[in-house]
């Protein structure tokens, strides 16, 4: 390949803040989804791609997950759909079935008002039953994983004949987990003439060589954005379901000593949600989103700065330019999916010298966001405890303490009050202390001051993390013979060993055997135990129960290009199936 064949190379603009959807050539359709929730400014990544797939042009962009890549590929998919083709006509690849579901939901987001738009999420833990009849059906977009994909080319039930667009997200990941074979057989099988979007955080030499392989002279998209957060401001995240969310917010408010506050939420009806549900528990709080007058916004931020409210819930737009010297804390009841509206967000605090608080929640599905904050920021992010049943209590009391202590200050009223409750104490013959105790009652009114406490729960047992590698003491060598091995017993009794075709020799690793097995036999992490990689083989823990479906989804399971023949690990000699055990497979063309 010569100079004049390289990439042509465009840096994406680190902060395109003039442009606006509707600046980059989307349709009405596309453009009134994106309205729906709240997004008008385009990422940088989004601004320097969509008008480059729009044209119909090949695209390379390395981004970072979190910086709106997805919304980058799926918006001009979206916007030059065919809806009279039934056959599939994009094809976007994951490395992960919850990047393949998160992607999903996205197109979905984004299609609401495409009336006839068909997606399907392809991925390996879904029974084939319900992917053969929505194929059969007809569908439009296809997001799945590779190996998934490569199953249903082999079982002639998915047709990529008339495919325009295809996808690869995280290309750089999918290589890690041993996928590279099966990405590159995909895209060989595709019409020459589909248009390719490639998106990888790295750029290694095999992902440069595909990339000039398979893709017409693409663009080459670089985003340097601006990812630099204050050391000021204290960084935290809290891990916690999606529907606890506003009693986690409630407790935190409880025990943090803030003076204003910011909460972002992700859509205008959020925003309205969560302040109506601060406000019933007591606390000043008012949103502002985009259908908010820019004078009932210009009134409520005043409010916010003279300490007559506290509390501001805001959507990323609306928040645009807010500058509050008196925000000690930003709390992202929605993290944001991008690092740029990250650093944007918690940028509302800690100014002018001062320190800030920023606190993030996280649901479970969304912990990749986490890291791909701390590598963006190259700053970490502290995982935080949802605050306990005490330590309420203590700032309950505390300042319980600061408010008597506020009105034993007031000697004026307190002389009037004081010969109450003397003359009180006379004619009823109660001590002053329990007079005390009723005053504090009727000042309470009907909510308690203290929360009961929290009933026990039993400790949950985590399995071992299955990606520390080779662990020494839980396998014996017979010197005797070198090619035997005694398998100990699995520490948890719900666990048992798993030999699979796949070792050393093969140069796999523990995460490309867990992502392998997790994509295509729907387990998670807390299915895996111990992982031992032998030269020949490589030995799993795995759950006890596993289902003959399970295992059968497995048997045709591929790492790095190798059929992993899973079995019970019996401590004998692997067999090796001669060619005729195999069954056969479906003979593959390549232009």
């Amino acid at each position: 390949m010569t100079e004049t064949d390289a990439p042509t190379e465009a840096e994406a603009p680190s902060e395109p803040a003039a442009l606006t959807f509707s600046d980059l050539g989307l349709g009405d359709a596309v453009l009134k989804a994106l309205r729906d929730v709240g997004y008008e400014t385009p990422s940088a990544i989004q601004a320097a791609t969509i008008p480059t797939l729009l044209a119909g042009r090949d695209v390379v962009g390395l981004a970072q997950t979190g910086t709106g890549k997805t919304a980058a590929f799926a918006l001009p998919v979206l916007d030059r759909l065919d809806l009279s083709q039934k056959t599939p006509q994009a094809l976007v690849l994951a490395p992960t079935r919850e990047l393949a579901l998160q992607v999903c939901e996205a197109f979905e987001k984004y299609a609401a008002h495409l009336r006839g738009v068909h997606i399907l999420p392809v991925y390996g833990g879904q029974g084939y039953g319900v992917q053969l009849s929505a194929l059969r059906r007809g569908v439009h977009i296809i997001v799945g994983t590779p190996g998934r994909i490569m199953d249903h080319l082999d079982k002639g039930t998915l047709d990529l004949s008339e495919l325009k667009y295809l996808v690869l997200d995280e290309a750089d990941e999918m290589l890690k987990m041993g996928f590279a074979e099966d990405v590159e057989t995909i895209l060989a099988d595709t019409p020459d003439t589909k248009q390719v979007a490639l998106f990888s955080a790295t750029m290694p030499a095999t992902i440069r060589r595909m990339s000039k392989q398979y893709l017409n002279d693409p663009e080459e998209i670089t985003v340097k954005t601006k990812t630099t957060t204050s050391a000021s401001i204290s960084q935290r995240y809290l891990v916690v379901q999606w529907q606890q969310k506003i009693d986690a917010l409630t407790r935190i408010l409880e025990v943090e000593n803030f003076e204003g506050m910011i909460v972002f939420a992700r859509t205008k009806s959020a925003t309205e949600e969560v302040a109506e549900k601060l406000r019933a528990r007591g606390y000043s709080a008012a949103a502002i989103n985009g259908d908010i007058a820019q004078v009932q916004r210009e009134r409520t931020v005043n409010q916010l700065k003279s300490g007559k409210l506290d509390i501001l819930v805001a959507t990323d737009v609306a928040a645009r330019g807010l500058d509050v010297e008196r925000i000690s804390h930003v709390v992202n009841f929605d993290i944001p999916t991008d690092t740029e509206s990250y650093v944007h967000r918690i940028g509302r605090t800690g100014r002018a010298g001062r320190t800030g608080d920023a606190i993030s929640f996280v649901t479970p599905r969304e912990r990749n966001l986490v890291s791909s904050i701390e590598r963006a920021t190259r700053q970490p992010l502290t995982q935080m405890q949802l605050p306990s049943v005490d330590e309420v209590n203590v700032t309950r009391l505390a300042r319980f303490d600061d408010r008597i202590t506020a009105a034993l200050g007031e000697s004026a009223r307190i002389d009037r009050f004081r010969d109450i409750v003397a003359h009180y104490v006379r004619n009823h013959d109660v001590p002053e202390v329990d007079v005390a105790a009723a005053l504090a009652v009727v000042a309470q009114g009907e909510s308690p001051l203290l929360l009961d406490a929290e009933p026990d729960r039993p400790k949950r047992e985590f399995a071992d993390r299955p990606d520390r590698g080779d662990r020494p003491g839980r396998f014996d060598r017979d010197d005797r013979d070198g090619q035997r091995e005694r398998r100990q017993r699995p520490s948890n009794p719900n666990m048992a060993t798993y030999r699979i075709a796949v070792g050393k020799r093969h140069r796999v690793e523990p995460r490309q055997i867990v992502g392998a097995l997790a994509n295509e036999g729907g387990l998670s992490r807390g299915d895996f135990g111990a992982i031992q990689i032998r030269p020949d083989f490589s030995l799993v823990e795995l759950p006890s129960n596993l289902s003959s479906d399970t295992l059968a989804r497995l048997s045709d399971t591929r790492i790095s290009g190798q059929l992993i023949e899973i079995r019970l690990d019996t401590g004998g000699p692997s067999r090796r199936p001669r060619d005729d055990d195999r069954p056969p497979r479906k003979p593959r063309h390549r232009d």
